[in-house]
């Protein structure tokens, strides 16, 4: 018998599981050795983001760099191909960790893992870490659709129900505040560059080159203007390489949210209630009381 969409919605993506409270698919869980114990380089760049921050356009952003702005090396595979992403499992396929060591050195890596439980070999082996930031409310909304498409993760239910899930760090990876809080603390002790969404927005040129130098490459300006045309939104959205058109609907049904759907500063303010709003930034006060970080939440 043929399942109704309802139906369907309600039974997806029931696999999630915790380690140390934090939720996380069932099938990284079940890895959860293989990804502990894996062995970074000194030369790997690790880029690191909480979800839907970015992480797609820094990656290309990065990719763009590393292959001097030749946009035809940059088609040689889909994005999610070309940087394993660390937690990655879903088997018979190989994991991200396998990926990862059959890659020939300098690498470029993903992750979506907050400190605490990224491979201990990260920070024993001096790699550098690119970690992008987002503002929680934007990167909230662009969550609960990516939760809609998603047919891994579980139904996000209403906004208003999801809206819990998020404040309370019930989502894959868990809390935003921890996450962002975590990587923020830390950004001084180690080879960090620590960059905001926002800030790539506002003023993209200024941030690539900053990506650039951090990586110890040194590219003319017409190259820089090229990475920039090149990964912009609106050049990504249309890119088979960046949008995931590829991914079957199985995993992602972009029928019912876009990837890449608006990546906009201020959407927030399509979704929130004023309630809602007003009981979003008290919470943010409380749980990021201390912490010097800023975030702009309009352009």
């Amino acid at each position: 018998m043929a399942q109704t969409p309802e139906l369907r919605k309600q039974t997806k993506g029931k696999g999630i599981a915790e380690i140390a409270g934090i939720p996380l698919m069932a099938d990284t869980v079940d890895n959860w050795s293989q990804i502990q114990t894996f062995k970074a380089k000194p030369d790997d760049l690790l880029i690191c983001t909480y979800p839907k921050s970015g992480t797609t356009w820094i990656q290309e952003i990065v990719d763009m760099i590393e292959q001097n702005g030749d946009v035809e090396k940059c088609q040689r595979a889909l994005i999610q191909h070309r940087h394993p992403f660390i937690e990655w499992a879903r088997p018979p396929q190989p994991s991200g960790v396998d990926k990862a060591n059959e890659m020939p050195a300098p690498r470029t890596l993903k992750t979506h893992l907050p400190t605490q439980l990224l491979p201990p070999s990260f920070w024993t082996s001096n790699c550098k870490f690119i970690y992008v930031a987002r503002n929680a409310k934007d990167c909230m909304v662009s969550y609960y659709h990516f939760y809609r498409m998603s047919q891994l993760l579980p139904d996000p239910r209403t906004w208003d129900e999801y809206f819990e899930f998020f404040i309370n760090g019930k989502v894959n990876w868990g809390s935003w505040f921890d996450h962002v809080r975590g990587w923020w603390e830390i950004r001084d002790r180690h080879q960090i560059l620590f960059l905001f969404y926002e800030d790539m927005k506002r003023d993209p040129k200024h941030e690539i080159r900053k990506v650039m130098q951090f990586m110890g490459k040194n590219l003319d300006e017409t190259v820089l203007d090229k990475i920039v045309q090149e990964t912009s939104f609106e050049k990504m959205k249309e890119n088979p390489m960046t949008n995931r058109s590829t991914v079957p609907k199985s995993i992602l049904d972009q029928s019912i949210s876009s990837f890449m759907r608006k990546g906009t500063v201020g959407d927030w303010k399509n979704h929130f209630t004023v309630a809602q709003n007003e009981r979003f930034d008290e919470i943010y006060r409380q749980k990021m009381k201390g912490t010097s970080i800023n975030f702009c939440m309009e352009l």
